[in-house]
């Protein structure tokens, strides 16, 4: 199977062989600019802006990602909205597309996975992977250590607690946790009034 095939089978939730040596070939080259990102800097702002534009499918205005970023194909596959900020340690397996759209904020040692694995063993021995995108929309926020499964869509507004398990989409407007991660509540009347506890918004 030649490269053009195994890539296209990558990006369409086909099995394909991820250790196929053009494809990693080219997944290298992405991770040299990751390894660039990742040791600028902190004062190296501007840098950081120009080596995300370059390493990211696409990235709005206003977007920031702590280093180290983690991501099998250096965010190759990565789309980000405006004003996306992600905290240290984002783990991303890019094998396909990963969509964050605007405001979505996204806690420190956070993984959003595309890529896994037919259950079947002589499949897995065999190295046989398959990819699911992810889709995080509008104003989000994922806790700390949440951890996000291939081929979910999680819906605007919602917050995902720290520590969740997303192995199925989340509605919008809602607080989902646990493991696996399960609607809690709706967004509601009580969190226009406080913002922790009995501490009311007094902005």
């Amino acid at each position: 199977m030649d490269l053009e095939e195994m890539l296209r089978r990558m990006m369409t939730g086909k099995l394909y062989l991820p250790n196929d040596e053009s494809i990693m070939n080219e997944q290298a080259l992405c991770l040299e600019k990751q390894y660039d990102f990742n040791t600028t800097r902190p004062l190296q702002k501007e840098l950081r802006q120009t080596l995300l534009k370059d390493m990211l499918a696409s990235i709005g205005e206003n977007c920031y990602i702590e280093p180290p970023l983690h991501a099998n194909w250096g965010g190759k596959h990565l789309h980000l909205g405006n004003n996306v900020y992600a905290n240290f340690n984002l783990t991303l397996v890019d094998d396909v597309e990963i969509y964050i759209d605007d405001y979505v904020m996204i806690g420190p040692n956070v993984t959003i996975a595309t890529g896994t694995h037919p259950i079947l063993p002589d499949l897995r021995m065999q190295c046989y992977q398959y990819n699911m995108p992810v889709h995080i929309e509008k104003n989000v926020w994922l806790g700390a250590g949440c951890i996000v499964l291939p081929g979910v869509t999680i819906g605007e507004n919602t917050v995902i607690g720290a520590g969740s398990v997303v192995t199925k989409d989340i509605p919008a407007n809602v607080v989902a946790a646990g493991v696996p991660c399960r609607v809690l509540r709706e967004i509601n009347d009580h969190d226009k009034q406080y913002y922790y506890k009995d501490r009311r918004i007094d902005l």
